[in-house]
């Protein structure tokens, strides 16, 4: 995409991919029908954001509070997660994408967490583009596995430092979201990369996430161009 500010483009973006549910709503569809019509966007959306020159995307697709939907649209994504994988590794697999699963394996069904491993395994050597998907994900609870992880590994009080912590972390050795986007209109983050995200810029937009284009995601990019990111310091006008 051409850019006015092309020194400004992120490198790493997130997206919380939400209202799935009330696009099938408001078609009178099963929400089922709007998680299917979100897995097409995460096609576009992961081929687009390539081809933009991206080069790491996270999508949050299951986080730890989903248990709490009925056990119907629980399986219905998990099934959806399955489909897309055997679908689509091998494609992936071949343009160089290096997928990551970030989030927890606990209560995950046998068949699933070998798929991940599979996942991870088949591609751990591509370079050319990182894709994570948070799934079975929660920010508190990456940080209280990561805190368990260091302990396990006979850190102590004063060795525990940032940089020890953040190795710990599911996107370890992964550079922060310089941009975090939540569709649907909806203006939290939850419990989404609590950490990576402390200095990320933050784009809502109300289109639900099956009618996301390519289109709405360069207008979340320039928005991001547009910003003055300090990160705790003062702007070159401020300081004159």
């Amino acid at each position: 995409m051409s850019s006015t500010y092309p020194d400004r483009f992120p490198a790493h973006i997130a997206i919380i991919m939400d209202g799935n549910g009330r696009w099938a709503q408001a078609r009178h569809r099963p929400r089922v029908f709007g998680h299917q019509a979100g897995v097409k966007t995460v096609r576009r959306i992961v081929e687009d954001a390539s081809e933009m020159g991206v080069k790491c995307l996270t999508l949050y697709s299951f986080s730890t509070e989903n248990w709490s939907r009925p056990k119907a649209e629980i399986a219905a994504l998990f099934s959806l997660l399955r489909e897309y994988v055997e679908q689509d590794l091998q494609t992936l697999h071949e343009r160089g994408v290096k997928i990551r699963i970030l989030g927890s394996k606990e209560g995950l069904k046998p068949d699933l967490v070998t798929l991940i491993n599979r996942v991870q395994t088949t591609t751990a050597d591509n370079t050319d583009f990182q894709l994570n998907i948070a799934f079975n994900y929660g920010g508190r609870d990456e940080l209280l596995r990561a805190t368990k992880r260091a302990i396990a590994a006979e850190h102590t009080e004063e060795s525990l430092t940032s940089e020890v912590l953040e190795s710990f972390l599911d996107t370890a050795g992964l550079p922060d979201p310089d941009l975090v986007i939540r569709t649907s209109g909806e203006m939290r983050i939850s419990n989404f990369l609590l950490w990576q995200a402390a200095y990320a810029e933050f784009v809502f937009t109300d289109v639900l996430w099956p009618d996301f284009s390519r289109a709405d995601l360069e207008a979340a990019i320039s928005d991001f161009q547009r910003r003055d990111r300090r990160f705790g310091n003062l702007s070159a006008s401020e300081v004159a």
